[in-house]
């Protein structure tokens, strides 16, 4: 691979700016050993070199502690005022360096107010240095941290939130140690920048002279011989400084953790969800009201339906905007995020790159390390203490988040697709400790999930949603043996929805079988959608003509087995009845039947759904009898 990327075309064009870039170092290295005098012995060199330092090092200072919160600002706001903030903070990048310092001379010259006010001191001093750098080099800084903030996964700020910590809190500790590599590249383009600059300074504080005005001066009046010297002191201290930009902080010590003796926590009060939702963002409107005492809830629907924003709403990180919220007979809708006892796991892994396993766990508001150490060893993440999330697999991973939500011992649980970035046995698996943690600790939970199997395994309610409103709710059992409408079979996952045409208040004709249902006031000739689960449908060995009579309560068909997949826990037969309609049975039991074969069906009349075909349901009808 490195053989290849050597002779890459793209290489040899990187080649030649480094070798542009080197060549003049090279030249003036070969000049400098070359030449016994060099400078060193002129007055003011080395007090020109600390200025230069002391100014770079006081702008950076004031640069960072001012320019990193505006950035966090700007990369969390859109609209017209951060972008003209935006470019305020830009355009010293492309004013010419003694313009720079034209423009501050108006700001803190000596016959301005604030000149004035400071006694002049402002200019041709110190403080004046540092006003020029600052100016010049702060764009450096705000403009690299903003990338690194827009970066960072919201998911992870949102988290912090509901883990109690305030604005602030997540701020520093958050996202300033995720932003950090982002942070400390405009750190030394600031510093760099403001050490070597030369335009604003001359401009504003000719005196003291910095580095570069020494340079300059000794140019101008002596030659090229004396300006070796302050040349290689900038290229020095360019490297040092590049050197000890590039010197990570050191993690914390992975010493053995003196692990207290685990504390269960209390069993929880079960406190269901309810909710009253109006919420717009952008040009979606999210509008959904539930009011039942279930305490595990699912939201069940397809990607972009609303399920996250309704979350969101839920945990409060909307503010009180979306609507009246409940947890219990609770109302939380002005109650603040951080002081919600709301656990929230959000898409993804949502963990923090910078702190350990142990760290995660402790890092709640309200965690104490006795709870800590129980959720370790139940949620089996022992001896896995001083990993940082990059050590872990993903279902170790989700268990750690999972763990540190727990660790502030919510009144709520809220999961956001907690499953779908892992595979399949370990989301079986993950599936298997959070329906047992939903009865060990009384918890209520909304779980939302694109999953139906997902969705009927963890809650005793669903809701259905598309396009921001619900569908169909109910109990689990109601919902997934009678959907309410095509759209919910086609987003339940059900199978076998196929076009009939209402023949009998009991029967309708689905291209020529004829099928048994319950009772329905359909007029006859009305056109209608059908479905049955798979494992409703029964098949045996014994072929029998199809149709039924009218004193069979059961539809009997024939058909020919057009395939046959064993799933692992089950067996999917595919029957064709005839050439329009085929359906699919699963089986749990062996079978002894062959592709080819014929076959008999049996459909139980209370096993059929069926839907009058609207002008809505066009996509649906669209995809049946596939």
């Amino acid at each position: 691979m490195i053989n290849k990327v050597g002779r890459s075309p793209l290489t040899w064009l990187g080649g030649l700016v480094v070798l542009y870039l080197a060549l003049p170092l090279v030249a003036f290295a070969l000049r400098f050993v070359s030449t016994p005098k060099r400078g060193f012995h002129v007055p003011g060199l080395f007090p020109s070199l600390w200025v230069s330092i002391g100014g770079a090092t006081i702008s950076l200072a004031l640069i960072t502690l001012l320019g990193v919160p505006l950035a966090f600002v700007l990369a969390r706001s859109t609209g017209r005022v951060a972008a003209v903030i935006g470019l305020i903070v830009q355009i010293p990048l492309a004013l010419p360096p003694l313009m720079s310092g034209i423009v501050l001379i108006y700001l803190v010259g000596p016959y301005t107010f604030l000149g004035r006010l400071f006694g002049g001191r402002l200019t041709d001093s110190m403080a004046g240095v540092v006003i020029a750098m600052t100016f010049v080099a702060a764009p450096f800084l705000i403009v690299a941290a903003r990338a690194a903030f827009v970066s960072i996964d919201q998911g992870l700020l949102d988290v912090a939130a509901t883990l109690g910590h305030s604005d602030m809190a997540r701020f520093l500790r958050i996202a300033v140690p995720v932003a950090g590599p982002g942070i400390r590249a405009g750190m030394l383009l600031a510093w760099l920048r403001a050490f070597g600059e030369y335009g604003a300074v001359v401009i504003l504080a000719y005196n003291p002279a910095s580095l570069p005005i020494y340079t300059y001066n000794q140019f101008s009046g002596v030659g090229l011989p004396t300006t070796l010297a302050p040349t290689a002191l900038a290229i020095a201290v360019a490297a040092v400084v590049f050197v000890l930009s590039r010197a990570r902080l050191s993690r914390f010590t992975k010493g053995d953790i003196e692990l207290p003796t685990p504390k269960a926590p209390a069993m929880a009060h079960s406190a269901p969800v309810r909710f009253d939702v109006d919420h717009r963002v952008g040009s979606f409107h999210l509008k959904l009201a539930h009011g039942s005492k279930g305490s595990h809830l699912a939201v069940l629907g397809p990607s972009g339906s609303g399920k996250s924003a309704l979350l969101r709403c839920l945990a409060g990180l909307y503010g009180s905007g979306p609507g009246n919220v409940w947890y219990g007979d609770q109302p939380v809708r002005d109650v603040p995020v951080e002081k919600r006892r709301v656990g929230y796991v959000a898409q993804g892994f949502s963990l923090y790159p910078h702190l350990t396993v142990w760290r995660h766990l402790l890092f709640a508001s309200e965690a104490t390390p006795e709870l800590a150490a129980y959720w370790l060893a139940h949620l089996r993440l022992d001896g896995l203490e001083n990993r940082y999330p990059s050590e872990l697999s993903g279902g170790q991973r989700q268990r750690v988040g999972l763990a540190q939500v727990l660790c502030r011992s919510p009144q709520v649980l809220l999961l956001d697709e907690p499953f779908s970035a892992l595979d399949i046995p370990v989301r079986l698996e993950l599936r298997r400790v959070l329906r047992r943690l939903q009865h060990e600790t009384g918890l209520a939970t909304v779980l939302v999930t694109h999953d139906p199997e997902e969705a009927a395994f963890l809650s005793d309610e669903v809701i259905v949603i598309a396009n921001g409103r619900a569908l169909q709710s109910g109990t689990s059992r109601q919902v997934f043996s009678r959907p309410a409408s095509p759209e919910v079979a086609r987003l339940l996952g059900i199978a076998n929805l196929h076009h009939a045409t209402v023949v009998s208040p009991r029967r309708i004709d689905s291209h020529g079988a004829l099928i048994a249902t319950d009772a329905t006031d359909l007029a006859p000739g009305t056109a209608v959608l059908w479905s049955i689960r798979p494992e409703r449908v029964s098949i045996s060995a014994v072929p029998e003509p199809g149709g039924s009579s009218v004193d069979v309560p059961s539809t009997l068909l024939s058909g020919t087995i057009n395939d046959i997949a064993d799933v692992g826990t089950a067996v999917d037969l595919f029957i064709s009845v005839n050439a329009g309609l085929e359906l699919q049975a699963r089986t749990p039991d062996p079978i002894s039947l062959h592709v080819g074969e014929r076959c008999r069906i049996e459909l139980a009349p209370d096993a059929i759904s069926l839907w009058a075909v609207g002008p809505n349901d066009a996509s649906v009808s669209a995809t049946a009898d596939r």
